[in-house]
């Protein structure tokens, strides 16, 4: 979902994907401990690595192989 609900930051040097921080902090804090998602505890959102980035385009796929 954090994929999802994510944009690109395009005012950064790299391009980034960030998404608010809307779910429980016990499946972003397994997110992070994963390196899938970082940001500090005081911001609103997050951004995803590369690798969850990758992760969560590997999900649609084999969602949409699925249906």
């Amino acid at each position: 979902m954090l994929y999802l609900t994510s944009w690109k930051e395009t005012d950064l040097p790299a391009e980034m994907r960030r998404s608010w921080k809307g779910y429980p902090f016990e499946v972003l804090d397994e997110l992070t401990d994963a390196d899938l998602i970082r940001g500090s505890n005081r911001s609103k959102s997050v951004y995803l690595t590369e690798s969850g980035i990758k992760e969560a385009e590997a999900l649609l796929r084999k969602n949409k192989s699925n249906e």
